[in-house]
């Protein structure tokens, strides 16, 4: 259920992402300056998108990274406890024989 609510959001964000680029877009088109200011006016915005979403994939990866490394170190640590666990077990049956 968590995930079909993360996954809702995510869909949500990007129509109003793609409906903010294609608004933005023809916003342009329609604008009353020359063919080339437009042109230079659509390209400073898409490279300044460009440098945003660098920015964001960045951040994304070293969350992801930084969520990776947490949940190893509970594995590891729920593995860790399980196998003192057996050889507790397997110290009683050993030492009542």
């Amino acid at each position: 259920m968590a995930n079909e609510n993360c996954n809702a959001g995510g869909g949500v964000f990007m129509a109003f992402l793609a409906g903010g680029l294609i608004g933005a877009g023809l916003a342009l088109l329609y604008a009353p300056v020359s063919g080339t200011e437009a042109r230079v006016k659509i390209n400073e915005v898409v490279d300044g998108m460009k440098k945003k979403t660098e920015g964001w994939g960045i951040d994304v990866k070293q969350k992801v990274d930084s969520f990776m490394e947490e949940e190893k170190a509970v594995i590891k640590a729920a593995y860790d406890a399980g196998r003192d666990a057996m050889e507790k077990e397997k110290a009683k049956y050993t030492k009542a024989d």
